[in-house]
């Protein structure tokens, strides 16, 4: 498959839905699309566009972009954050991270210029630290110039994409307040 703009080429197309301003929860999705399963973040994102909307919720791909993602970061009252990690777990163990202040976050997740710790370090020091939920998925190879994700990433799929749409939905119902890690 071959990317032309926000669609791959070969997938059906599906027009973006609007901006929702209201939105409290931002699904932020992010990776490399053209490292394999480093992109695993974008892949679960299109995914989540082909489900039912979840009112409240907004979808962003934030691919390998950096500060340019501060803003939305900073008008979400709460952040799901998608992305890859290479922790030495087995390829697909998916984990979530309730990181409570900026120097818990995972170091160096991807490979993105302004990393993730970076963004939401600006974002605390604007006063605008959102709630975030991180979910990662292990990889353990990267494939340059790769679209397809590996079997056993591609398999997970289906359990985050579940694991994510619960997680949001309960964040708009109950107004992001603090949840426990699992």
């Amino acid at each position: 498959m071959r990317l032309l703009g926000p669609t791959l080429l070969g997938a059906p197309f599906r027009p973006l839905s609007p901006v929702d301003p209201a939105a409290s929860v931002l699904i932020l999705a992010v990776g490399n699309l053209l490292m394999g399963d480093e992109g695993v973040g974008v892949h679960l994102l299109r995914a989540l566009e082909l489900e039912p909307p979840l009112p409240g919720a907004r979808l962003l791909d934030g691919g390998v972009a950096g500060v340019i993602l501060l803003d939305d970061i900073q008008r979400a009252r709460s952040v799901i954050v998608i992305d890859a990690t290479r922790d030495g777990r087995p390829a697909g163990t998916l984990t979530l991270l309730r990181p409570t202040t900026v120097g818990a976050l995972p170091q160096g997740l991807s490979s993105h210029d302004f990393g993730l710790k970076d963004l939401f370090a600006a974002a605390a020091l604007l006063g605008a630290m959102p709630d975030v939920h991180l979910f990662t998925l292990s990889v353990e190879t990267l494939h340059p110039m790769c679209l397809e994700l590996s079997p056993p990433v591609a398999a997970a799929l289906p359990e985050m994409l579940h694991a994510v749409r619960v997680l949001a939905a309960r964040l708009v119902a109950e107004g992001c307040p603090p949840c426990t890690s699992t």
